[in-house]
C-alpha cells in the first residue's frame, strides 16, 4: 500500500518499510545511480577546483612555461599504456564474474604494471632525450612526470571498487590526494615557485593518492599482502590484453600526440594557448567516463544473458551520449571567446578562437567511450587495435602536413578526420561491426527516444517494443 492511499495506516515503521520496498525494486538501478552519483561528484569537485587551479598556474607560468609543463605531461602520457597496460575493462570484467579470484587478479594486475611502469619510464626518458637533446628542462620536467607512473599501479585496487559499484571509497582516497596537493600548488605560486616543482606537485599526489586507496582497501578488511601473482593468469591477461595495450598506445598517441608536435613544430608559447583551449574541453569529458565505469558491469551481464536487451543498451547509452554532446558544445560554441578572457585573461585570447572548434572533440570522446562497451562485450579488441591504429597514424600523418602551415588549427582538423575514420568509418569494413555502426548512427537520428530504464537489468527485462 502506498503513502498516497488514503487508508494508508501512517506510522514511522511503515513510512520505513514502504521506502525499504522501493529501494529493493529498484535492484541494480540504486546502485548503478548511487555508483554515478559518486564519481559525478567527484568530477565535479576536480572540475572546479583543478579548473581553478589550472587558471592560477596558466596565468601564473604564462603561456610559455605552462606550454612546456603540457609538453611534458603529453609526451610522457604517450606511454602511458605501457604502464597501466590498458586492459582496465578486462579486469573489472573477471572481477564482476569471479570475485572469489579477487586476490589473485588483483595481484597480477598490479605485478604486471610495476613492471610495465618501470619500462615505461626507462622508454620515456630515453625518448625525450632523443626528441629534444639540448633542452636540459623538458628532459627534468619529462623525467619527473614519468616517476609518477609508478604508483599507478596500485589503481588495481580502483578497479576492486569498481567492480563492486563501490566508487565512494576511490572518491575519498583520490580525492583526499586532489585537495592536498591542490593546496601545495596554490602556495607554490604564492611563493613564486619554479616551473619544476609544479611537475613534482603532480607527481606527488599520484602517490598520495596511492596511499590513500591503500587505506580504503585496508579499511574494507582485505590486506595487500594477499595478492598472489598467477603464472597462467598473467599469460591469458597478456594473451587477451595485448591488443588493448597496444590500442591504448595508439589512442594516446591520436589523442596527445598533437601537443607535442605543436611544442615541436608550431612552439611552446603556441602549445601553451592550445593546451588552455583543450583543457576547458577535456573537463567536460568526465561525464561519458563517469557513466561508462557504472554501466559496464551491468552491459557484462546483459550481455551474457540476451542479445536483443544489450544492443538495446547499447542504443540508449549512444542516445545519451548524443544528448551530452549536444548540451555539453552549445556553450563551448556561443561563450567561448568570453569564458577565455574572464577564466585566463587578454593574455590568453587567441585560445578563444580555437575552443569552438574543438567541441567537434567532445562529440567523437562521447561515442569512442560508449563503443568501447560493445569492443569488451564482444571481445573485438583485435578490430579496436587495427581501427585505433588506423586512427593514430592517420592523426600523425595530418598533424605533420597541416600544423607547419595551420598551427593549432591543423591539429584540430587532423584530429577531427581521424577520430571521425577511427570510430565511425571502420566499421564499415568490418561484418561484426556494421550492426553497432547501425545501433550508433540510430542513436544520432532519434536521440528523443532514449529509455533512461535500460541502464537497470530489471528494467531491460521487462517487455516492451525493441527499436533494433
Amino acid at each position: 500500500m502506498s503513502p498516497f492511499d488514503p487508508n494508508y495506516p501512517f506510522s514511522a515503521k511503515a513510512v520505513q518499510q514502504f521506502i525499504r520496498d522501493r529501494i529493493a525494486r529498484w535492484g541494480p538501478l540504486r546502485l548503478i545511480a548511487g555508483n554515478t552519483l559518486w564519481l559525478f561528484a567527484d568530477r565535479i569537485l576536480r572540475l572546479g577546483l583543478g579548473l581553478y587551479l589550472n587558471i592560477r598556474i596558466a596565468q601564473y607560468l604564462g603561456p610559455q612555461q605552462f606550454g612546456l609543463l603540457n609538453y611534458a605531461t603529453a609526451f610522457a602520457t604517450l606511454f602511458l599504456p605501457i604502464a597501466t597496460l590498458g586492459f582496465d575493462s578486462i579486469v573489472v570484467r573477471d572481477l564482476v564474474r569471479a570475485p572469489h579470484d579477487k586476490d589473485e587478479i588483483l595481484g597480477t594486475v598490479f605485478r604486471l604494471r610495476l613492471v610495465g611502469s618501470v619500462v615505461a619510464i626507462a622508454l620515456i626518458t630515453g625518448s625525450i632525450l632523443l626528441v629534444r637533446p639540448n633542452d636540459f628542462l623538458v628532459h627534468w620536467l619529462v623525467g619527473v612526470t614519468a616517476i609518477g607512473t609508478v604508483f599507478l599501479s596500485f589503481d588495481a585496487i580502483d578497479l576492486w571498487f569498481q567492480s563492486r559499484l563501490q566508487s565512494r571509497l576511490t572518491v575519498y582516497a583520490k580525492n583526499a590526494a586532489f585537495l592536498l596537493i591542490g593546496s601545495v600548488k596554490l602556495l607554490l605560486i604564492a611563493f613564486g615557485a619554479s616551473l619544476i616543482t609544479f611537475a613534482w606537485a603532480a607527481t606527488a599526489e599520484l602517490l598520495v593518492g596511492a596511499i590513500g586507496m591503500m587505506i580504503a582497501y585496508r579499511t574494507q578488511g582485505f590486506r595487500l599482502i594477499d595478492w598472489r601473482m598467477n603464472s597462467e593468469r598473467t599469460i591469458g591477461l597478456l594473451r587477451g590484453g595485448w591488443p588493448l595495450v597496444l590500442s591504448g598506445f595508439a589512442s594516446y598517441l591520436q589523442s596527445r600526440s598533437d601537443q607535442v608536435l605543436i611544442g615541436d613544430l608550431a612552439g611552446d608559447a603556441e602549445l601553451g594557448q592550445y593546451s588552455v583551449a583543450l583543457r576547458l574541453v577535456e573537463v567536460l569529458g568526465f561525464i561519458p567516463m563517469i557513466l561508462y565505469s557504472s554501466v559496464a558491469p551491468t552491459a557484462a551481464r546483459v550481455k551474457s544473458e540476451d542479445e536483443t536487451r544489450y544492443y538495446r543498451l547499447l542504443l540508449n547509452f549512444y542516445r545519451l551520449m548524443f544528448l551530452l554532446f549536444v548540451l555539453t558544445a552549445a556553450p563551448l560554441l556561443i561563450l567561448s571567446r568570453q569564458l577565455i578572457e574572464i577564466l585566463f585573461g587578454q593574455e590568453y585570447a587567441p585560445a578563444g578562437l580555437l575552443l569552438p572548434l574543438f567541441s567537434i572533440r567532445l562529440f567523437f570522446t562521447n561515442f569512442g567511450v560508449a563503443k568501447n562497451l560493445f569492443i569488451i562485450n564482444d571481445g573485438l579488441f583485435k578490430f579496436s587495435l587495427i581501427a585505433t591504429c588506423i586512427g593514430a597514424f592517420t592523426n600523425l600523418g595530418l598533424n605533420f602536413m597541416l600544423i607547419p602551415a595551420y598551427s593549432s588549427k591543423g591539429a584540430i582538423l587532423a584530429m577531427s578526420i581521424s577520430y571521425l575514420l577511427s570510430t565511425f568509418l571502420i566499421d564499415i569494413f568490418y561484418s561484426k561491426a556494421r550492426k553497432n555502426l547501425y545501433t550508433m548512427v540510430l542513436a544520432i537520428v532519434t536521440p528523443w527516444k532514449i529509455q533512461f530504464s535500460t541502464v537497470s537489468e530489471s528494467a531491460l527485462k521487462s517487455n516492451g517494443k525493441d527499436d533494433i
